[in-house]
């Protein structure tokens, strides 16, 4: 464990009003202990480190000014919420972020009075925090609603929709735009390039009496020099800001690292602020800690590391990923198809696809933190002519349902969708966890729905979403490395619709679909010594089921089991309403399904997860002793 550092001023700090006492002085050390707190802890757990490394300064001056818990700070995505955390009475369990039955690595509302709104997803604080001003409004709870949000954020449609409302509502409310050139991936699109605009050749200290506060709040003999430095920034752009034609006064930029003007400003905002307010800070994600800063990604996630080199401390693992072997495969496919292209959401890192982007820039599309333009801009791909390949996590794939139904699957477009992280996730909690896709997929018509077993499974499906011109074709696969199977030179393009027999045996079958097959091979392994021998399927397809295969599993066992990494809903329902159809349970058959059980997972690592959820090797071998102990079974004929 990391030598914890000395940090004299946050020792006197357990909760937000300890530091009402404080000098101005006083918090700029605090800032910069909070700042030593917060890299020595993640150097232990791993986890968000650049994002609240760059909200250090701007965490203490809110917490200094406002009054927390009556205030409702609300911070977008919470990426960056380690520092408040640290400051709300949490210090003591810093050290155990994102681990097992510790802190979640995101605001949580169960976990502290202090997290007034939980978040893990994007662009969802300021209607948040409106909520929460027309509920104070209303005779709800008091106090002022803060929001922090990314200019990564500010992409997403969901954050203008907010500001568009709360312009017209003019309630009493503070938006504050951490600004740090960076969401994961370098940001995108014209909002970047004007928020550059607003502050690109103009240094910090001809606008500092703009920081000071905006024009309308400032004492009548300020007001003429503030409002010269405002207009330089104003004019810039025709016709003002467009947060001012939105509805909001516009304070910034200002330097979010200054712990003065941070303080002179949110004071002022506090005394005398009436309607909407934003305050565009300046900040330097992974801020403090070089080897953060010189990270592409400025430290955005980063496994337990070393203090004084940075250096990640990783697990070797001679299997590949299977977000690489995605990346790979496509690759191949669109070296001999030109009209094979990709889209995601800012996340080509975590797709895999900034390997696509390197060698056919022309054919990748990063649209920023927009799932829902992400799928109707591939369904207009499609729609031209194109094949394009959606890669989108599970849990974002969430945000573009509405989309997904009806541009792309009334309209039978052939969108290829690659959803990473299907399944538990580990550290990241039931916020990424890729339980519902199967669910919500496989209930539209005409939507073929895969999942691979491993990563040679994965490369055949890409295979085969390539080929696939006849409507919506989606295949999912799991965060991590995979079980180093042998990879197909020539992958072959599976047979929509048809599964692939594992084992034969008698009595009872095992239906896996995805990654837990190889738990259910452990399973059989540990029944082969007790003398029971499953019959075992890989169905590949949760829709269109095999309905040949599933059929003759259930009329040569007495039980059928079906296994799967999704929530109620998916494969195992679809499965069970073929058999009803059919007849089949009018003839005694017993039938089973695993799914994910029908809470929301904390953070654990996957196996801890999937041991919360009975789905590891242990609890298939139970479920099939608790099958066979109801009655003798005999094969039927």
């Amino acid at each position: 464990m990391a030598d914890r550092p000395s940090t004299p001023i946050l020792d006197q700090v357990t909760v937000p009003a300890d530091m009402k006492t404080l000098s101005d002085a006083q918090l700029r050390q605090l800032a910069d202990d909070v700042r030593e707190e917060t890299i020595s802890a993640v150097s232990v757990t791993g986890g968000h480190l650049g994002a609240g490394l760059g909200v250090v300064e701007l965490t203490v001056a809110l917490h200094a000014v406002f009054d927390a818990p009556k205030d409702k700070i609300i911070w977008d995505v919470s990426h960056q919420c380690y520092p408040h955390k640290i400051l709300t009475g949490r210090r003591d369990r810093i050290r155990t972020l994102r681990m097992e039955g510790g802190l979640s690595g995101f605001t949580k509302r169960s976990e502290s009075e202090y997290d007034c709104f939980g978040a893990a997803h994007s662009s969802t604080s300021i209607s948040a925090a409106l909520g929460f001003s027309v509920a104070r409004d209303l005779g709800g709870e008091g106090g002022d609603a803060i929001a922090v949000i990314g200019d990564g954020s500010m992409s997403a449609g969901m954050a203008y929709e907010a500001m568009n409302n709360a312009g017209h509502l003019k309630k009493r409310l503070i938006v504050i735009l951490n600004d740090n050139e960076m969401s994961i991936a370098p940001p995108v699109g014209a909002m970047s390039s004007y928020l550059s605009q607003l502050y690109a050749g103009e240094p910090f200290q001809e606008l500092k009496a703009a920081a000071k506060g905006a024009v309308s709040f400032l004492p009548e003999p300020f007001r003429e020099g503030a409002k010269r430095a405002k207009d330089m920034v104003k004019h810039m752009t025709v016709g003002g800001t467009l947060f001012e034609q939105l509805g909001f006064s516009y304070i910034g930029p200002i330097d979010g690292h200054d712990m003065d003007q941070l303080l002179a400003v949110l004071r002022t905002v506090k005394d005398r602020a009436t309607g909407p307010v934003l305050i565009h800070a300046i900040t330097k994600k992974g801020k403090g800690f070089a080897p953060a800063e010189a990270a592409r990604d400025k430290g955005h996630a980063t496994g337990k590391f070393n203090v004084v080199t940075g250096e990640q401390k990783k697990a070797p693992s001679n299997a590949p990923s299977y977000t690489s072997v995605f990346a790979e495969s496509l690759l191949k496919h669109a070296a001999t198809d030109s009209k094979i292209c990709a889209v995601t959401a800012a996340m080509p890192d975590g797709t895999g696809l900034n390997k696509f982007m390197e060698r056919y820039a022309s054919r990748c599309f990063d649209v920023g933190i927009a799932e829902q333009h992400a799928v109707t801009f591939a369904a207009g791909l499609a729609a031209g002519g194109m094949r394009p390949f959606c890669a989108l996590y599970s849990t974002f794939l969430q945000r573009g349902y509405d989309q997904v139904v009806h541009d792309v699957a009334i309209q039978r477009l052939p969108v290829r969708f690659a959803i990473d992280r299907a399944g538990l996730v580990g550290a990241d909690g039931a916020t990424h966890a890729g339980a519902f896709d199967v669910a919500f997929l496989a209930n539209l018509p005409g939507f073929v729905v895969m999942a691979a077993a491993d990563e040679a499974e994965l490369v055949r499906m890409v295979a085969t979403a390539a080929a696939h011109d006849d409507g919506p074709i989606a295949f999912r696969f799991p965060r991590g490395e995979g079980v180093g199977v042998e990879m197909p030179a020539n992958p072959e393009v599976l047979e929509i619709g048809k599964g692939r027999m594992i084992r034969e045996g008698s009595k009872v079958a095992i239906l896996s679909f995805g990654t837990r097959l190889q738990e259910v091979e452990a399973a059989c392994e540990a029944l082969a010594a007790k003398g029971i021998t499953p019959t075992v399927a890989d169905a590949r397809f949760a829709k269109p089921l095999d309905r040949d295969m599933i059929l003759k599993l259930a009329a040569d066992h007495d039980a059928l089991i079906t296994v799967e990494e999704g929530a109620i809903g998916g494969f195992g329902s679809h499965v069970a309403q073929l058999l009803a159809d059919e007849g089949v349970f009018d003839h005694g058959l017993k039938y089973r399904s695993m799914v994910l059980p029908d809470i929301f997972i904390d953070q654990a690592g996957p196996r801890e997860m999937y041991d919360v959820a009975g789905l590891n090797a242990s609890d298939i071998e139970a479920k099939v002793l608790e099958v066979m102990g109801v009655a003798t079974i005999e094969k039927r004929g």
